[in-house]
């Protein structure tokens, strides 16, 4: 059985601190004045950017008048399972870890995960051998052993999906994804066979935006937007650059990219249709 997920707890503890704050109408400069700390570290403890230790804990329960034993036990408990190491990301390196790494505890916390690509297949959908082709023509000077750190990553978080049967994984992507060769033909061949044996997983939904269907929104971004059952945890969307990460969780934000979630559901092709596109694609390459 899992334990507590690290990343989700210090973003519940990042909204209760700040729930606190607002609720006694002071700001972030007024408590890092009480506190004796830089208004920085209190504004990353409030985004999740930072943990808050058992002793900031302690002190903003002091500020803010929480005098609730039970409140401050959870509070602490939440602080004391934030700052416990979570699961291996993809990247290897300190700084890779600082803009990657809370992406693999949300996946492994979140009750539903939507991925869409424009360009490749979704990652949690790739055969070993696409993977591998895929990151190391996307990052050329990439070493041997990150590389294989990745796709070893990767293939673990595939794992996890398919054990547990959690989180729901829906994939969208275009239709340019089943036609890139990515690797060589026989790469592609196996990795579009994957697909349509990924398809009869009951808690794995894929679907493609056909060519036919032209311009459509997010055609030019890839994203992924994650949902919780928590209620207290709010929804976020995580965008990847060449070497950045953005976690968004602004209401404006998650507004547009549900939009965009919901237009994608219904312009791609069902799952079924989805499912005989591949097998026509498949049956069509050379060889």
């Amino acid at each position: 059985m899992a334990g507590p997920n690290p990343t989700l707890r210090r973003r519940q503890l990042a909204n209760r601190l700040r729930e606190l704050r607002q609720s006694k109408g002071m700001t972030i400069d007024e408590v890092a004045e009480r506190l004796l700390v830089s208004a920085a570290k209190i504004s990353r403890m409030e985004t999740a950017k930072r943990g808050a230790s058992l002793r900031d804990v302690r002190d903003l329960c002091q500020i803010y008048g929480v005098t609730d034993q039970p409140e401050i036990d959870a509070l602490l408990t939440l602080a004391r399972e934030a700052n416990q190491p979570g699961l291996r990301a993809e990247h290897t390196s300190e700084s890779d870890l600082a803009k990657f790494g809370p992406f693999a505890d949300l996946e492994a916390a979140a009750e539903s995960v939507t991925e869409f690509q424009s360009t490749a297949v979704p990652s949690l959908l790739q055969t070993e051998h696409y993977a591998r082709a895929l990151i190391r023509g996307v990052l050329p000077q990439i070493s041997t052993t990150v590389l294989e750190a990745r796709v070893a990553a990767r293939m673990e978080r595939k794992a996890r999906i398919m054990q547990d049967g959690v989180p729901r994984y829906w994939a969208i992507f275009d239709e340019a994804a089943l036609r890139r060769v990515v690797g060589d033909q026989s790469v592609l061949a196996e990795q579009l066979g994957h697909l349509i044996e990924l398809a009869e997983q009951p808690n794995i939904l894929i679907q493609v935006v056909p060519f036919e269907i032209g311009a459509y929104m997010s055609l030019d971004n890839s994203f992924v937007y994650f949902e919780f059952a928590d209620p207290a945890v709010n929804d976020i969307v995580y965008l990847e650059g060449l070497n950045s990460a953005d976690y968004l969780e602004k209401v404006t934000d998650l507004r547009i990219y549900r939009e965009a979630v919901e237009h994608l559901r219904a312009t791609a092709l069902a799952p079924k249709r989805t499912t005989e596109l591949i097998a026509r694609i498949r049956a069509s390459q050379p060889g």
